[in-house]
């Protein structure tokens, strides 16, 4: 069985891997903002 037909046919692996998706995508954005707020930080704000 062709695998993307078998990701598309089955809910389990499909939301499985749109529910990682999501995760990866959420902890790059916070791993992008968070280091980005580093480097622009003003001395003597808190």
């Amino acid at each position: 069985m062709n695998i993307w037909q078998q990701f598309l046919n089955d809910p389990v692996i499909f939301i499985s891997f749109t529910g990682l998706a999501i995760v990866i995508g959420l902890c790059a954005f916070y791993a992008i903002y968070f280091i980005y707020k580093v480097e622009h930080e003003q001395p003597g704000t808190k």
